[in-house]
């Protein structure tokens, strides 16, 4: 099963999807064509003098394609179940919970980490603020990675398959401690900083909770707006370095829009 978590099944999915559209054109095409046929031509008319290899062949394809999309039909029911709404007690419980989890990691991580250095600020300013990149500060780990959080367990028996695994991340963005599973570069930096500012300007309770309902929501970690935002603009800095531009004023911008 594919799974939003691993960078490349999100690419066959984006690819799956891309061509499922051009299918979809396609058979509106063949429609289209079968239509205007049986407009002048019936189904007896086309039995009775239609050529018989080429009937077979597009009976053959017809009835596999049917087949297949029904096939499909039948599961649509069954994933909507699944994505069915949680009570709003647990939603709320499932919020709590990490707002206290991010806070203990933090206070966990923080007499392991050092400020960033003058290289990383220069190359990260003005992307975001001086007052951010002085206060922010940073772990490397070496011989372990962060653990999932422990209500995993509970959420997973509740039906989250796509739970976003922290021991596969790139960094955690706990509050304004960035810490790492992998050695930092450029663009993981980038990341977790814009998740930082994400923080600093929702608030973590509202980050928190905006996340949560977005993941009950999709149950997909990078359709939540949250992390699809940072993405994007990870993806504009990588693209071009010398282009800068302030990550704030675009993340008080989606805010200014609700598109968290």
């Amino acid at each position: 099963m594919s799974s939003w978590d691993n960078r490349g099944d999100r690419i066959a999915i984006a690819q799956m999807n891309s061509e499922l559209q051009h299918a979809q054109l396609e058979l509106l095409s063949a429609h289209c064509a079968v239509h205007q046929m049986r407009l002048r031509f019936s189904s007896d008319d086309l039995a009775r003098f239609g050529q018989r290899d080429i009937l077979r062949k597009s009976v053959e394809t017809a009835t596999s394609l049917s087949d297949y999309y029904l096939s499909i039909e039948k599961r649509i029911p069954e994933i909507e179940a699944e994505l069915a709404e949680l009570p709003e007690s647990k939603v709320a419980e499932a919020i709590a919970h990490l707002v206290i989890h991010i806070r203990e990691l933090r206070e966990r991580y923080l007499s392991l980490s050092s400020p960033l250095t003058n290289k990383q600020k220069a190359l990260m300013w003005p992307y975001f603020s001086s007052s951010l990149l002085e206060r922010v500060r940073i772990v490397e780990l070496r011989d372990e990675r962060v653990p999932n959080p422990p209500f995993y367990e509970e959420a997973r028996a509740m039906g989250f398959e796509n739970l976003p695994e922290w021991t596969h991340m790139h960094s955690i963005t706990l509050i304004d401690l960035l810490v790492f599973n992998e050695t930092v570069t450029n663009r993981t930096l980038f990341h977790a900083l814009v998740h930082a500012v994400q923080v600093e300007v929702l608030g973590l309770e509202s980050y928190c909770e905006r996340f949560v309902r977005s993941f009950v929501n999709t149950k997909l970690h990078f359709s939540v707006p949250l992390e699809a935002h940072t993405f994007a603009l990870e993806a504009k800095f990588a693209a071009n370095p010398a282009d800068r531009f302030s990550v704030e004023d675009r993340v008080r911008l989606w805010k200014k829009q609700q598109r968290y």
